[in-house]
């Protein structure tokens, strides 16, 4: 998979429109990636810890919704870990591609929308998602996001290497 992310150089439409393209360039990479694989290799863990490409998704999908939403926003959420069980990401078998592609792509819109809407030096709302800590601004919030997409691509390139790609 080739890493393709906005350029460095060029317009600058600000920080928060150059985060946010980071933030959707990395969630489109993912995707793809993830399609570039054979069904049970999407399945399938390739490596010692365990996780699927599919849960990889169904994770950046979770982390989108607990930093943005359960942290930023301070929505109230029963289950902020529904891609863990058992202390492990977790995606049920029955669940198509397309609908775990279609929750991230979602997801995707709502993270853009904030980022668009609202001051990067905005301070997050109370929420248990701060375990007692003073909430960060959206801009760390960001930040933060985008190391976790940089990251997991990263082991997604490794799991594309050793799996059996679509041809």
């Amino acid at each position: 998979m080739v890493l393709t992310t906005p350029r460095a150089t060029g317009d600058d439409d600000g920080l928060a429109a150059t985060l946010t393209a980071y933030l959707d360039a990395y969630r489109l990479q993912l995707i793809e990636g993830v399609l570039t694989l054979q069904e049970s290799t999407r399945r399938r863990p390739a490596t010692p810890s365990g996780w699927t490409p599919l849960q990889l998704l169904v994770h950046l999908t979770f982390v989108e919704r607990r930093w943005i939403e359960w942290g930023f926003e301070g929505k109230a959420f029963d289950n902020p870990f529904g891609d863990h069980r058992d202390d492990k990401w977790f995606v049920d078998d029955d669940i198509p591609l397309e609908v775990l592609v279609s929750e991230l792509k979602a997801q995707g819109i709502h993270t853009a929308h904030v980022l668009q809407s609202v001051p990067l030096s905005t301070i997050g709302a109370e929420s248990p998602r701060w375990e007692g800590s003073a909430p960060p601004t959206l801009e760390r919030i960001a930040l933060h996001l985008m190391g976790e997409y940089a990251r997991h691509l990263g082991h997604l390139d490794i799991v594309i290497e050793l799996g059996t790609t679509v041809t």
